[in-house]
């Protein structure tokens, strides 16, 4: 059965989270919500669709995703039973009435290729009200293939449109970056052991930009960054060889002009710079990346 879990904390766009919920075609799953002390109460939402809904709410008492949005999904998701499959809906996205119809529809073959994320095509719901373009992808397709392309924009993706496996989940759990920014791009690298994704076109999966949410552009952008250099830097020290050799190149260049525009240029970073291009061979870059650090460097101690 499938478990889908929202983390409550603004109530703006929660009824109609909910009400895609009671639209859908298929009704094999059960809803849990984790209210993070919000200072906005659901309780006349959630009293509309007890009756529309298997549904669980939960109030926690202390707001944690504040300080960790990561521990804040981690208990939304200890709210749930034994279900194999979760889903972490945003309160302000929404969904196709046949996306959970659509699950089950597929479900047979994701089990027979042993993938542990699923993920929807998807619709970005605009600040202004407009709508983007609904996003498709291959059918089955590498988390590493796909981590590439969304960072550098042939593709996108958020957790909301993610169904993953909870015995996936359960192994790995979801890393705790600063506001949890990329941590569940990472996490369909963990929960899939670096392998597949089935993606499931024929349903859409509605992301929504506000004003209230980290996803909007100009907020946090320091602790984004700061987010971006730590899963960054964790795949250049340990799994650029998960990646194709030309992915892995414009990586480590990806990388480099990160490490400059935080000003985190140092010597371990020029030495394991460095090793990566050694280890693709790549001899003519390791000059051309010292000659790179050197020009930085001189700059910096001249400005």
């Amino acid at each position: 059965m499938l478990a889908i879990v929202i983390p409550y904390y603004k109530i703006s766009f929660f009824e109609d989270c909910m009400q895609s919920l009671a639209n859908q075609s298929d009704k094999r799953f059960k809803v849990y919500i984790g209210d993070d002390a919000s200072l906005e109460n659901p309780s006349a939402i959630i009293e509309k669709y007890q009756g529309k809904l298997d549904l669980v709410y939960h109030r926690f008492e202390t707001n944690l995703g504040g300080t960790s949005l990561v521990q804040q999904w981690n208990r939304c998701i200890a709210l749930s039973s034994d279900e194999e499959w979760l889903m972490i809906l945003g309160d302000d996205d929404y969904i196709d009435k046949n996306v959970v119809a659509a699950f089950y529809a597929q479900l047979e073959e994701v089990c027979e290729l042993n993938i542990k994320v699923i993920r929807f095509a998807t619709r970005v719901h605009e600040l202004d009200g407009t709508y983007s373009k609904i996003y498709t992808h291959q059918k089955v397709e590498k988390s590493t293939d796909f981590f590439y392309n969304k960072f550098f924009n042939r593709s996108r993706g958020s957790l909301s449109e993610q169904i993953f496996s909870r015995e996936a989940y359960l192994k790995h759990k979801f890393r705790d970056f600063p506001l949890a920014w990329g941590s569940d791009n990472f996490a369909w690298l963990d929960f899939t052991n670096f392998g597949d994704i089935y993606t499931i076109n024929e349903a859409v999966v509605y992301f929504r930009i506000s004003t209230e949410n980290i996803s909007r552009k100009g907020y946090k952008d320091e602790i984004k960054n700061e987010a971006r250099y730590l899963y960054f830097t964790l795949i250049i020290e340990n799994f650029l060889l998960k990646f194709k050799k030309e992915q892995r190149l414009k990586l480590l260049f990806y990388y480099e002009q990160l490490i400059y525009n935080l000003d985190k240029a140092s010597i371990y970073f020029w030495t394991l710079m460095c090793m990566k291009f050694l280890s693709e061979l790549e001899f003519i870059q390791v000059i051309k990346f010292t000659r790179r650090v050197l020009i930085y460097q001189f700059k910096k101690w001249n400005s």
